[in-house]
């Protein structure tokens, strides 16, 4: 189908890298996607990100991987630290062929932005406060907070694209708990430089029962800080400074200098994230002509590594079922989670454990096993087995699957 002829029009609410990937994608199948963000402006920032194969294939479709790029290169390196300083090289995967790509999110939001045609409306300072469906399509109530006027139009599909805390979400399905919170807490932002005594592409990982501090290399820019950290009492801590609540975490033990000037310079930063790590579970994406993608469907966590990558290329997918099915919006929208339900369970569960224990092991047992694979993993001759059975297991390749393969 030409871009021209169109099929529909599209309300996409949400202008972060689901929602760009889906309104490309329905641009190309033949819609009319509106666009409305609740910000002022397109958000330029982002921390660090990994694209596994499955998001690799998408954006190769949408013709935008290269836009997007890549700040991996063998230069990258990755080290276990300790609070004392000691420490111990550690294989970065990312650094492997085969292995995830590392990106800002801003590089993948640039890609995506770029990318789309310029026919694309986009509405900023723009939010839904009203949706109501019948067999002919949905109607939207859009309030312009700007402008602080409000505006009702219809539309034959609504992407609620919107994040953990959708709003569509809210207004279509039924008022019960999706969010389910993992009694974790993370703090992010962007580093200025290299850590004190570690070189620009370098990166550390301090792992202690229940918390961990990581630094995330890049090839060409400094890397990216987070703090994890496991709580009991998610309320409390938002309850005071974010700073103030990472530090309790690491704490009553001395910090050492290298775990000091990472909390220091969390402390500085003009711009961090500081947030719970929940996943939403829904038993249904899809209500009428209204359907959620990204993290308002399932909030995979960053501890998957898939939130990019499952966005990308569950809005390619929806597209592409679109297109199939022609005229029937009900009947896309039921193929495109039936093929979508199985990649994201498998993701969702894989972050509970295998993610999670990873980033953030749970207790010192968790930790003794997390440090022999590394160990192993730097064994000569036998790294490199390690490695390659690491990078062909189930969870890597359930990540790599090509879920939005057109031909599937």
């Amino acid at each position: 189908m030409s871009p021209s002829a169109k099929a529909g029009r599209a309300l996409v609410v949400g202008l972060g890298i689901s929602g760009m990937a889906t309104a490309l994608r329905l641009r190309q199948a033949g819609w009319e996607p509106v666009v409305v963000e609740r910000a002022p402006a397109r958000r330029s920032g982002g921390y660090y990100i990994v694209l596994f194969g499955s998001g690799v294939a998408s954006a190769r479709r949408l013709g935008v991987l290269e836009g997007i790029g890549d700040r991996g290169g063998p230069q990258i390196a990755l080290y276990d630290v300790d609070r004392s300083g000691n420490r111990r090289p550690r294989v970065n995967l990312g650094s492997l062929a085969g292995g995830p790509r590392p990106l800002l999110r801003g590089d993948v939001e640039r890609g995506l932005f770029a990318a789309l045609p310029d026919d694309v409306e986009i509405r900023f300072s723009t939010v839904p406060t009203r949706i109501v469906q019948d067999e002919s399509g949905a109607y939207v109530r859009l309030r312009d907070t700007k402008a602080d006027t409000t505006v009702e139009e219809r539309f034959d599909l609504v992407v609620g694209a919107d994040g953990m805390r959708s709003t569509v979400r809210g207004l279509v399905f039924a008022p019960k708990r999706h969010l389910y919170p993992l009694n974790y807490m993370i703090g992010v932002t962007l580093l200025d430089g290299p850590v004190d005594g570690f070189g620009l592409s370098e990166g550390l990982i301090l792992a202690e029962p229940g918390r961990s501090a990581w630094v995330f290399p890049f090839a060409d820019r400094a890397p990216s800080l987070l703090f994890s950290y496991r709580t009991h009492d998610v309320d409390a801590e938002f309850g005071r400074p974010s700073a103030e609540s990472i530090r309790a975490a690491f704490g009553p033990e001395p910090t050492g200098p290298l775990l000091e000037g990472l909390l220091a310079r969390y402390e500085r930063a003009p711009d961090a994230l500081f947030d719970s790590v929940q996943q939403v579970r829904m038993p249904s994406w899809c209500r009428g002509r209204v359907v959620l993608i990204g993290d308002a469907a399932w909030c995979m966590t960053l501890y998957s590594g898939m939130g990019v990558s499952a966005g990308i290329a569950g809005g390619e997918l929806l597209g592409t079922m679109l297109q199939r099915h022609r005229g029937d919006v009900s009947g896309a929208l039921r193929a495109w989670e039936g093929r979508m339900r199985p990649f994201v369970r498998t993701q969702q569960d894989s972050a509970l454990v295998t993610g999670r224990r990873m980033f953030t092991p749970l207790d010192r047992k968790e930790l003794i096993v997390r440090a022999g694979v590394s160990r192993l993993m730097r064994a000569p001759g036998l790294g490199r087995t390690i490695c390659r059975k690491l990078l062909d297991s189930k969870d890597m390749r359930a990540k790599n699957a090509d879920v939005a393969a057109p031909w599937a």
